[in-house]
């Protein structure tokens, strides 16, 4: 059986050697360079830093986007809620317990969950050589770019 990668183009050669999407992802979710394991990925909360300053691997191609907040909302769901019922169910306590108990826990959750699920996001990117993460690719011109109108201002 012939295992075939994203990656493969038509003759069935490998262009880039796979990477292992799930070493990249557990070092991105320790929020270290997706290919050295080494160098830090943010240089501020949520902010990737432009290449690693270990391997010099370059970060800024990345396009988490929305999925990050989607993912942490997902996880950050599945543990609150659960809480909140058995909570409710066992102790039955009065609504402001679960006011000052929830939403500060929602939250604290939340800026836990966030740069990791961005810098796994990232890692998951860069493994599987998209958008800018293929050496490839950047050699095309940018797509969403209308490059005869920037011609046309110079």
């Amino acid at each position: 059986m012939t295992k075939t990668y994203s990656n493969t183009p038509l003759n069935g050669n490998l262009r880039h050697p796979p990477r292992d999407k799930m070493e990249a992802m557990k070092r991105g979710a320790r929020q270290k360079c997706p290919n050295c394991g080494e160098g830090d990925l943010f240089s501020a909360f949520l902010k990737v830093k432009d290449e690693c300053s270990t391997c010099g691997e370059e970060l800024h191609y990345h396009r988490a986007d929305d999925a990050p907040p989607y993912f942490t909302i997902f996880i950050v769901g599945h543990i609150i809620i659960p809480l909140m019922l058995l909570t409710e169910i066992y102790i039955y306590p009065p609504i402001w317990v679960h006011t000052v108990t929830w939403i500060p826990l929602s939250v604290l959750l939340t800026f836990y969950f966030l740069p990791r699920v961005k810098a796994a996001t990232v890692g998951f990117q860069w493994a599987l050589y998209m958008h800018g993460f293929d050496p490839d690719e950047r050699l095309k011109p940018d797509p969403h770019i209308d490059h005869e109108m920037l011609n046309e201002k110079t």
